[in-house]
């Protein structure tokens, strides 16, 4: 890999070409310290601001805003002119020069012209990403080649001379000036260094100027590197934090048992939970003192959004799920003209490829900064991105919700909290235990929508296609016709039914191969003619306890056989023995359970091919349908399991479960 760090000699000056508000050259910042160990240091920035802007460093991470009104052009109504606002923030490479100015007590001085009428530049620059892997000599050779025609204009001018001028003078003093320079500049300022300047007409002081505390909600809208970015940046800067503790605290509050005894579990606000995400990603990210990879940040930023998002929502984030965000964003990046994403373009894949629910997870974490109060030493301002930026791009969200509307008197059902520690503990005096009557309903409708879809995929694999001859057969089939539209033949389609229908049900939502998710087995008698026999295994009921009595769970998959009140405990049973996995076991006793010919296996990855021989062996047959092929939100919906300590309980579940 390139030496990422460029340095530009001249006289005793060290000059840094940088871009304004961005990470990777507000690390060449550091590094150009650590190497130049300079006696100066110099920055294009006006000495008009040089109080103000100190001040706002002094008070950094807490971000600042400098605000000053422009001077009319002469012929101009009188007046006030346009308001300028200059953002104080910590990725920011002057901002970080000054910095480690007064932190080292360097002496430091501010260089540029102050000017009122310089227009507004928006030059198309490659990535400032691409440093990561060419370093800056390369980026800044190809800027140089690209704007070599491109003639400064007089405000440009006056700045540079009043820069060299001011070089000139600080050369005569100091053995080795670190000089933090805009790109655009820096070749022109080296070209007339060697000739004499004489001082800039400048205004040497300037009235009106304020400085601000920003406003949090501001915060998470206009700053040039989007808030999570600049807070990791921020802990860098210090020794690696401590992992953050939080015991498995998350969105979704649930309570063991032993912390029911204790008073329940300490609950931690959205901003602790927040600030620890910031925290995790500042140790993971890389070795102390290596430099920032903004790609690996963003990884992260997704990794910790879809461990909220889990929290809040209980739907874990799919491989597939991933692999599209990353793929979209990258190519959305690409259209750009950028290597990586901006935040606008991670919402817009977070919110396409995921759902708005996730983007909204995505955004609350991007868009936290954790030092920003709207109290401080300073007025708060409020400034929109148009303000400062001269605009912005809007996204909306509309993360789903429960409702609050008919669902009780007062319009909000509320879950019923504890009034006391370990009165829900109370409630599991009956040694015995059953289900949740609504949540079986589900289930068998569930099934009996399974069993007529496979029906169906029976039918289509047993039906077939032929050309017309003497018989339409059970009629024309259109999409074999238009396939073979070049033969001028039409083609009919035969439906060909299955000889019996399908009995037994399997459904897997996880494998856990290593066993290690859900440690909680039972096998279910129906308790009618209507109810099949169920063994399931699933997550421990006691690390998630809802009300008195009450517990909640989540499937890792279930077997369904009908009719009921035949089945004996399958986890215990010995021809299920060779087995490998729990969800083999459920299979086996489809299998054995099944009145049917066809048993019906839903799961992530078809079953090993040695089941269609003991299938085969038991004059049943296995019929597959992949899981990727139902819908996410009712099989989310079907994982939930409650299960009750005695059937009194059922009489005050729907109190305690959504």
């Amino acid at each position: 890999m390139p030496q990422r760090l460029h340095l530009e000699k001249f006289g005793p000056v060290h000059a840094l070409p940088v871009l304004h508000y961005r990470l990777e050259f507000a690390q060449l910042v550091r590094m150009a310290f650590h190497r130049v160990q300079p006696d100066a240091v110099a920055i294009e920035l006006p000495p008009t601001l040089e109080a103000p802007f100190l001040r706002a460093v002094r008070r950094l991470p807490q971000i600042s805003v400098i605000s000053y009104q422009k001077a009319l052009k002469k012929g101009s109504e009188q007046g006030e002119g346009d308001t300028v606002y200059l953002l104080v923030e910590p990725a920011d490479p002057l901002a970080e020069a000054a910095r480690q100015a007064i932190e080292i007590g360097v002496p430091l001085h501010f260089v540029d012209v102050d000017t009122d009428n310089y227009p507004r530049h928006r030059e198309p620059l490659p990535d400032s990403y691409s440093i990561c892997r060419i370093g800056l000599e390369s980026y800044y050779r190809e800027y140089r080649k690209s704007s070599a025609d491109k003639s400064p204009c007089l405000e440009d001018q006056r700045r540079e001379q009043g820069m060299a001028f001011r070089l000139q003078k600080l050369a005569l003093r100091y053995r080795r000036i670190l000089y933090i320079c805009g790109m655009a500049h820096l070749e022109r300022v080296r070209q007339i260094y060697n000739i004499p300047q004489a001082e800039p007409l400048e205004r040497i002081r300037r009235d009106g100027i304020a400085l601000w505390n920003l406003h949090p909600d501001s915060c998470r809208e206009i700053l040039a590197e989007f808030p999570f970015l600049s807070a990791v940046y921020e802990h860098r800067r210090a020794p690696l934090p401590d992992e953050p503790e939080e015991s498995g605290v998350g969105m979704r509050k649930r309570f063991h048992a032993l912390e029911l005894i204790r008073g329940g579990r300490e609950e931690l606000s959205e901003e602790k939970l927040l600030e620890n995400a910031i925290l995790r990603t500042t140790r993971h990210i890389g070795r102390e003192g290596s430099f920032l990879d903004r790609q690996r940040i963003i990884y992260r930023l997704f990794c910790e959004a879809s461990r909220h998002y889990r929290q809040e929502t209980g739907e874990t984030m799919k491989i597939w799920q991933k692999r599209t965000f990353f793929r979209f964003s990258r190519n959305y990046a690409f259209q750009s003209g950028m290597l990586l994403p901006d935040l606008f373009q991670l919402l817009a894949a977070a919110r396409g490829c995921i759902d708005d629910n996730f983007a909204y997870a995505f955004c609350r974490l991007a868009t936290f900064y954790p030092w920003q109060t709207e109290s401080s030493d300073l007025a708060t301002l409020r400034i929109s991105p148009e303000d400062i930026w001269g605009g912005s791009r809007q996204i909306r969200f509309r993360p789903l919700q429960k409702r609050s509307k008919g669902l009780s008197r007062i319009g909000i059902l509320r879950r019923k909290r504890e009034k006391r520690p370990g009165e829900w503990l109370e409630g599991f005096d009956d040694p015995s235990i059953c289900s949740y009557p609504q949540e079986d309903i589900a289930i068998e409708d569930y099934g009996r929508f399974l069993k007529r879809k496979g029906s169906m995929q029976l039918s289509e694999e047993l039906s077939r296609s032929e050309k017309f001859s003497t018989s339409l057969l059970d009629g024309i089939d259109m999409r074999e016709t238009l396939r073979n539209i070049h033969e001028g033949a039409i083609y009919v389609r035969e439906q060909q039914r299955a000889k019996g229908g399908i009995g037994s049900l399997v459904v897997i939502f996880d494998e856990d191969r290593l066993k290690e998710r859900y440690p909680y087995r039972m096998t279910w008698l129906g308790e009618h003619d209507q109810e099949s026999d169920m063994a399931f295994y699933a997550t421990d009921p006691v690390d998630n306890i809802v009300g008195p009595g009450i517990c909640r769970s989540e499937y890792g998959g279930f077997l369904l056989s009908y009719p009921p009140r035949r089945m004996i405990d399958v986890w215990q049973d010995p021809d299920y023995i060779l087995a490998s996995t729990r969800a083999e076991i459920l299979l086996m006793a489809a299998l054995d359970y099944s009145i049917e010919k066809y048993v019906l296996y839903v799961a992530a990855k078809p079953p090993r091919s040695i089941f269609k021989q003991i299938a085969a062996r038991l004059d049943r047959k296995i019929v597959y349908i992949p899981l990727g092929s139902l819908s996410p939100q009712k099989l989310q919906k079907l994982r939930v399991l409650h299960i009750l300590s005695g059937k009194d309980k059922r009489d005050i579940a729907k109190e305690y479960i959504w």
